[in-house]
């Protein structure tokens, strides 16, 4: 069972900029496909961004163009770079790989 940590998280200003990571442990192989996700209150968890080990990305179109997914395949790590934050970036970021999930960071965005 792969054990994810996320990092990062934090509250900064609208047009600030926040960089997650996101750690995997456990594993013997290079994870396949890594994912971000979010949920802001009393709404359901949705897809940011996600990233294959061969570094093919895709995002949802609330923050393409704002924030970049990269990964290190060598230590398992994902990272998130979110710039031009706005407060409906608001959340719990989740990284996902495969079926485990890490336990979420906080990201609060004020106006």
């Amino acid at each position: 069972q792969v054990q994810l940590v996320e990092s990062g998280g934090g509250l900064v200003q609208a047009g600030g900029f926040l960089r997650l990571s996101c750690a995997a442990f456990g594993s013997r192989f290079t994870i396949n496909t890594m994912n971000w996700y979010r949920q802001a209150p009393g709404k359901e968890r949705e897809l940011v961004a996600d990233i294959t080990c061969s570094g093919y990305t895709n995002y949802a179109d609330l923050v393409k163009g704002r924030f970049t997914i990269s990964r290190d395949n060598g230590k398992n790590t994902v990272v998130l770079q979110m710039n031009s934050l706005k407060p409906e970036d608001t959340g719990v970021y989740y990284c996902r790989a495969g079926r485990s999930w890490g336990p979420g960071t906080q990201v609060t965005v004020s106006s």
